[in-house]
């Protein structure tokens, strides 16, 4: 592990069905798909939904903006 990164224990997991309790997105739930337990961050379904603007590639030449879920602080969720 890295020094000056310190491992949290967070109180959900992979898979564990969540609900929002604060922030813009608050009273929406949804399925943990990602846990990020060294920066206390986990990505939910559903939740903090933005546009990212990707550059052209040879599958697609236009290039595209795609919309994606965005990790949210493990405190702002709780299990339900």
């Amino acid at each position: 592990m890295k020094a000056g990164i310190k491992k949290i224990k967070l109180h959900v997991k992979k898979n564990d069905s969540v609900v929002v309790i604060s922030g813009n997105d608050r009273g929406k739930s949804g399925k943990v798909l990602k846990v990020f337990p060294q920066k206390g961050r986990v990505i939910v379904e559903g939740v903090n939904i933005r546009k990212r603007h990707m550059r052209p590639t040879q599958s697609s030449p236009q290039g595209s903006i795609i919309e994606r879920e965005f990790p949210i602080h493990a405190s702002n969720v709780k299990k339900s």
